[in-house]
C-alpha cells in the first residue's frame, strides 16, 4: 500500500482482528475448563446423592410395584423426578414429574446402581434445553443435559437458540466491525491533513513562495504545518532580500562602470594633465566597486544565519575609540564596556555609523556609551551623533533597508545604501538592535544595544 492511511487503518483492522480472534480463543477455552470442572463437581455430587438413594429403595428382588412405590415416594420427598430401570434395562417405573420431563425433551441423567439396576434423574426446575428461570451457567451431564454452574456469559441471552461458540463469534465480529468503522474516519481525517501539508510544501517547493498551509487542530500535525510556515516565511523574506539585494547591487554597479567606461576611452586622446585625473576617476571607480562587493558579500553572508559567529569578549570602549581616531571623532565612556561577539564585525558596524555621520552630519561627530537594564537584562548601548539635517520620522525605519537613501541630500554625499543595512544586520546577529532618533539641538542620533557579556 502506498497511502499512509491505509496503512495505519489496515494495521489497526489486524490487531484489532488479532485481539478478536485471541479473546475469543481464550473466552471459550475457560469456559470449557469451567464446564469439564462443574460436570465433575455435578457427577461426584450426584453420584453420591444417587448412592445413597439407591441404598433406601428396596431391593431388586422385590416386586416391582414394591419399588415403583417406594421411588414415587422418594421422588414427591425429595421433588425430584426419578426413574428406575432393572439390570436387563427395563423400565421399573417413573415419577409423574419424570414422564412429563421426558415427554418435554429433557434427556436425564442416570447412575448405575450395586445391584445393575439404573436411577435415572433430573435436576428439579430444568426444561428443554437443558435451561431453567434465572439459573446461571449450565453444564451437561453423560446423559448429555446441560447442568447448573456458575452465571453464564451475555451471548446466549442476546442470541438464544445458538450454539454458545456461535454467539460468541457473533458479538466479537460485531464488536470488530463497530472499532473498525469508528477508526476509519479517524485515520483518514489524519492523513487527509497530512496529505494538505504534502500538497503545501509540494506547492511551496514548486515556486509559490507565498503560499502557508492550513492549520488545524492542535496536536502534532497542527505543529507540524505550523513550523512549516514559519520556516516558509523566513525562506521568503530571505530570498526577496537577496532578490532585492541583488537588483539594487546590479543597478549599483552601472554607475562606476560607465564612469570607468567613459574614462578609459579618453585616455588615449586626453593631455598628461588629463590622464592624471582620469587615472584619479578610474582609482575612484575602482575603489567605489571593490566597496560595493564587500558590503554586498558581507550582506550576503549575514543573511545565511548558519554561518557562525565568533563568541569572544570585545571591549566595546577600546573598539570605538580606536576608530574614532581614524575620523577625529570625540569618545565618552565610563571605563571599559564587553560584549561577547565578532570583534570585526563589531567594528565594521562602528566604522559604518561614523562614515554615514561624516558624510550626512555636518562633521560634528560624538560617541558615547554605557549600560541599560531592559526588562531584567544587562545591555551594552553605544550611539553615534551628529548635527546634520536629520532623518525624517517616516523614514527612520527605511534607512535600515539596503540601497535606501533619504532622498534630497543622500543622492549627491555618495555612498551606496548598504551601511546602515549592515548596522542593522550585524545588531541583530549579536541578539540586539539599532535605531534612529533625533538629537536635541539638531541633527541625529543612532544608538545600537547589544547584550553585555
Amino acid at each position: 500500500m502506498k497511502s499512509l492511511y491505509l496503512r495505519i487503518y489496515a494495521t489497526v483492522v489486524v490487531v484489532l482482528l488479532l485481539f478478536a480472534l485471541l479473546s475469543g480463543w481464550i473466552v471459550e477455552r475457560h469456559l470449557a475448563e469451567e464446564r469439564v470442572r462443574n460436570e465433575q463437581v455435578v457427577s461426584d455430587r450426584l453420584g453420591a446423592w444417587a448412592e445413597l438413594l439407591g441404598n433406601s429403595l428396596p431391593g431388586a428382588d422385590t416386586s416391582a410395584d414394591a419399588q415403583l412405590a417406594a421411588l414415587r415416594d422418594w421422588s414427591q420427598r425429595l421433588r425430584v423426578p426419578l426413574a428406575l430401570d432393572d439390570a436387563q434395562g427395563q423400565r421399573i417405573g417413573a415419577s409423574e414429574s419424570f414422564e412429563r420431563r421426558t415427554l418435554d425433551g429433557t434427556r436425564p441423567f442416570s447412575f448405575k446402581l450395586d445391584d445393575g439396576r439404573t436411577l435415572l434423574t433430573m435436576r428439579p426446575g430444568m426444561r428443554q434445553g437443558g435451561r431453567r428461570a434465572g439459573a446461571g451457567a449450565e453444564v451437561r451431564g453423560p446423559g448429555g443435559e446441560e447442568r447448573a454452574g456458575r452465571a453464564s456469559p451475555p451471548w446466549p441471552l442476546l442470541f438464544p437458540g445458538l450454539p454458545r461458540g456461535a454467539g460468541l463469534a457473533i458479538i466479537l465480529v460485531v464488536l470488530f466491525l463497530a472499532v473498525a468503522a469508528g477508526a476509519y474516519p479517524v485515520v483518514r481525517r489524519l492523513t487527509r491533513r497530512l496529505e494538505a501539508l504534502k500538497q503545501g510544501v509540494e506547492q511551496f517547493g514548486a515556486g509559490a513562495l507565498d503560499h502557508r498551509v492550513a492549520i488545524s487542530g492542535a496536536d502534532e500535525v497542527a505543529a507540524v504545518a505550523a513550523s512549516f510556515n514559519v520556516a516558509a516565511a523566513r525562506v521568503e523574506a530571505l530570498v526577496q532580500s537577496h532578490r532585492s539585494l541583488l537588483a539594487n547591487a546590479s543597478h549599483e554597479l552601472r554607475s562606476p562602470l560607465a564612469r570607468m567606461k567613459m574614462a578609459v576611452s579618453m585616455l588615449a586622446e586626453a593631455t598628461p594633465a588629463q590622464r592624471a585625473t582620469l587615472k584619479a576617476e578610474i582609482d575612484k571607480n575602482v575603489a567605489e566597486l571593490d566597496g560595493l562587493v564587500e558590503e554586498v558579500l558581507l550582506a550576503s553572508r549575514l543573511d545565511a544565519t548558519e554561518i557562525p559567529l565568533h563568541d569572544d569578549q570585545v571591549d566595546l570602549l577600546a573598539v570605538a575609540a580606536e576608530e574614532a581616531a581614524r575620523v577625529g571623532a570625540h569618545v565618552e565612556g565610563v571605563g571599559s564596556v564587553f560584549v561577547k561577539g565578532d570583534e570585526r564585525l563589531l567594528r565594521r558596524a562602528i566604522r559604518n555609523l561614523l562614515e554615514n555621520a561624516q558624510r550626512y552630519g555636518g562633521g560634528e561627530v560624538e560617541i558615547g556609551l554605557g549600560r541599560v537594564k531592559v526588562r531584567g537584562n544587562e545591555f551594552v548601548w553605544l550611539e553615534v551623533c551628529d548635527r546634520g539635517p536629520g532623518v525624517p520620522v517616516a523614514m527612520r525605519e527605511r534607512i535600515f533597508e539596503p540601497f535606501f537613501r533619504v532622498p534630497g541630500h543622500a543622492e549627491h554625499a555618495g555612498g551606496i545604501g548598504l551601511g546602515l543595512a549592515l548596522v542593522k544586520q550585524i545588531a541583530v546577529r549579536h541578539g540586539g538592535s539599532v535605531r534612529c532618533e533625533a538629537r536635541q539641538g539638531g541633527g541625529s542620533r543612532f544608538v545600537i544595544e547589544v547584550p553585555a557579556a
